[in-house]
Protein backbone atom coordinates (compact mmCIF):
# COMPACT_ATOMS: atom_id res chain seq x y z
CA UNK A 1 0.00 0.00 0.00
CA UNK A 2 1.51 3.10 -1.53
CA UNK A 3 0.09 5.03 1.29
CA UNK A 4 1.24 3.27 4.13
CA UNK A 5 4.31 3.84 2.69
CA UNK A 6 4.05 7.43 2.67
CA UNK A 7 2.65 7.62 6.07
CA UNK A 8 5.76 5.54 7.51
CA UNK A 9 7.96 7.86 5.79
CA UNK A 10 6.48 10.77 7.27
CA UNK A 11 6.39 9.19 10.54
CA UNK A 12 10.46 9.09 10.35
CA UNK A 13 11.32 12.27 9.28
CA UNK A 14 8.77 13.24 11.92
CA UNK A 15 11.40 11.22 14.34
CA UNK A 16 14.05 12.70 12.90
CA UNK A 17 13.03 16.54 12.22
CA UNK A 18 16.93 17.56 12.48
CA UNK A 19 17.52 16.27 8.99
CA UNK A 20 14.66 18.16 7.66
CA UNK A 21 15.20 21.03 5.74
CA UNK A 22 11.91 21.71 3.48
CA UNK A 23 10.82 24.78 2.03
CA UNK A 24 7.69 24.30 3.96
CA UNK A 25 3.99 24.42 3.05
CA UNK A 26 2.70 25.66 -0.18
CA UNK A 27 -0.95 27.16 -0.88
CA UNK A 28 -3.59 25.83 -2.60
CA UNK A 29 -2.98 28.63 -4.97
CA UNK A 30 0.22 28.10 -6.00
CA UNK A 31 0.22 24.34 -6.34
CA UNK A 32 -2.62 24.95 -9.09
CA UNK A 33 -0.26 27.55 -10.60
CA UNK A 34 2.33 24.66 -10.69
CA UNK A 35 -0.17 21.88 -12.23
CA UNK A 36 -1.40 24.35 -15.00
CA UNK A 37 2.70 25.49 -15.80
CA UNK A 38 3.46 21.09 -15.94
CA UNK A 39 -0.01 20.63 -17.38
CA UNK A 40 -1.46 17.75 -15.51
CA UNK A 41 -2.51 17.23 -11.93
CA UNK A 42 -0.61 15.85 -9.47
CA UNK A 43 -1.37 12.71 -7.62
CA UNK A 44 -2.78 12.58 -3.77
CA UNK A 45 0.30 11.49 -2.60
CA UNK A 46 2.85 13.83 -3.90
CA UNK A 47 0.01 16.31 -3.85
CA UNK A 48 -0.34 16.48 0.01
CA UNK A 49 3.86 16.31 0.01
CA UNK A 50 4.19 19.55 -1.83
CA UNK A 51 1.10 20.89 0.60
CA UNK A 52 2.78 20.36 3.63
CA UNK A 53 6.27 20.28 2.73
CA UNK A 54 7.49 22.34 -0.56
CA UNK A 55 10.59 20.97 -1.56
CA UNK A 56 13.77 20.19 -0.10
CA UNK A 57 15.85 18.13 1.83
CA UNK A 58 16.19 15.06 4.40
CA UNK A 59 19.62 14.59 5.08
CA UNK A 60 21.58 14.41 2.20
CA UNK A 61 18.62 13.49 -0.17
CA UNK A 62 17.53 16.55 -2.18
CA UNK A 63 13.41 15.74 -2.97
CA UNK A 64 12.33 18.03 -5.81
CA UNK A 65 8.52 19.58 -5.55
CA UNK A 66 7.59 23.27 -5.49
CA UNK A 67 9.10 26.61 -4.30
CA UNK A 68 7.11 29.86 -5.89
CA UNK A 69 5.33 30.51 -8.87
CA UNK A 70 8.51 31.71 -10.39
CA UNK A 71 8.61 28.77 -12.74
CA UNK A 72 11.27 30.31 -15.17
CA UNK A 73 13.55 31.57 -13.14
CA UNK A 74 14.39 29.15 -9.97
CA UNK A 75 17.03 26.37 -9.47
CA UNK A 76 16.77 22.93 -8.00
CA UNK A 77 14.71 21.92 -6.23
CA UNK A 78 11.96 23.26 -7.74
CA UNK A 79 10.60 20.57 -9.68
CA UNK A 80 8.52 22.53 -12.27
CA UNK A 81 11.08 24.55 -13.03
CA UNK A 82 13.16 21.66 -13.66
CA UNK A 83 11.36 19.94 -15.55
CA UNK A 84 10.31 22.59 -17.96
CA UNK A 85 13.75 23.65 -18.28
CA UNK A 86 14.46 19.24 -18.90
CA UNK A 87 11.50 19.38 -21.98
CA UNK A 88 13.42 22.26 -23.47
CA UNK A 89 16.85 21.11 -23.33
CA UNK A 90 16.84 17.39 -23.44
CA UNK A 91 13.32 17.01 -24.86
CA UNK A 92 12.27 15.49 -21.48
CA UNK A 93 8.82 14.04 -22.39
CA UNK A 94 5.48 15.57 -21.12
CA UNK A 95 4.20 13.04 -19.20
CA UNK A 96 7.25 13.37 -17.03
CA UNK A 97 7.87 14.86 -13.89
CA UNK A 98 11.54 15.00 -12.59
CA UNK A 99 11.28 15.00 -8.54
CA UNK A 100 15.17 13.94 -8.16
CA UNK A 101 18.15 13.68 -9.63
CA UNK A 102 20.58 10.93 -8.61
CA UNK A 103 23.75 12.91 -9.22
CA UNK A 104 25.10 10.23 -11.88
CA UNK A 105 23.72 9.89 -14.89
CA UNK A 106 19.45 9.03 -13.89
CA UNK A 107 17.02 11.47 -13.19
CA UNK A 108 14.12 10.41 -11.32
CA UNK A 109 10.80 10.92 -12.51
CA UNK A 110 6.76 10.45 -11.68
CA UNK A 111 5.57 9.62 -14.94
CA UNK A 112 1.79 10.44 -15.51
CA UNK A 113 1.11 8.46 -18.03
CA UNK A 114 -0.17 6.05 -16.42
CA UNK A 115 -1.78 5.46 -12.84
CA UNK A 116 -2.29 2.83 -10.07
CA UNK A 117 -5.84 2.05 -9.07
CA UNK A 118 -4.86 5.08 -6.19
CA UNK A 119 -4.11 7.62 -9.17
CA UNK A 120 -0.50 7.46 -8.18
CA UNK A 121 2.29 7.77 -10.97
CA UNK A 122 5.57 4.87 -11.03
CA UNK A 123 8.70 7.00 -10.64
CA UNK A 124 10.95 5.44 -13.32
CA UNK A 125 14.79 6.47 -13.79
CA UNK A 126 15.16 8.99 -17.49
CA UNK A 127 18.63 9.02 -18.91
CA UNK A 128 19.77 12.59 -19.89
CA UNK A 129 21.70 11.91 -23.22
CA UNK A 130 19.94 9.19 -24.36
CA UNK A 131 18.06 9.11 -27.20
CA UNK A 132 13.97 8.69 -26.04
CA UNK A 133 13.71 5.24 -28.30
CA UNK A 134 16.75 3.98 -26.27
CA UNK A 135 15.00 4.84 -23.15
CA UNK A 136 14.20 1.94 -20.86
CA UNK A 137 12.22 4.47 -17.79
CA UNK A 138 12.76 1.46 -15.77
CA UNK A 139 10.52 1.41 -12.49
CA UNK A 140 12.69 2.90 -9.50
CA UNK A 141 9.27 2.57 -7.17
CA UNK A 142 5.86 1.99 -7.72
CA UNK A 143 4.46 5.34 -6.75
CA UNK A 144 5.92 8.71 -4.25
CA UNK A 145 5.04 6.72 -1.15
CA UNK A 146 6.93 4.23 -1.79
CA UNK A 147 9.79 6.12 -3.23
CA UNK A 148 9.89 8.51 -0.34
CA UNK A 149 10.11 5.76 2.36
CA UNK A 150 13.08 4.41 0.86
CA UNK A 151 14.91 7.97 0.52
CA UNK A 152 14.23 8.15 4.05
CA UNK A 153 15.61 4.93 5.21
CA UNK A 154 18.47 4.79 3.46
CA UNK A 155 19.62 7.91 4.84
CA UNK A 156 18.56 7.39 8.65
CA UNK A 157 20.57 3.88 7.77
CA UNK A 158 23.98 5.99 6.87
Amino acid sequence: MSLDSYNKALELMNRNKNMCHFAGARTEELISLAEEAIGYKFSPIYRHFIKNYGAGNFGSQEVYGVIDEDFENSSVPDAIWYTLTEREEINLPENLLVIYDTGGEELFCLDFSTLNEMNEPKVVSFIPGQPLTAQKYETVANDFGDFLLDLVTKEIEE
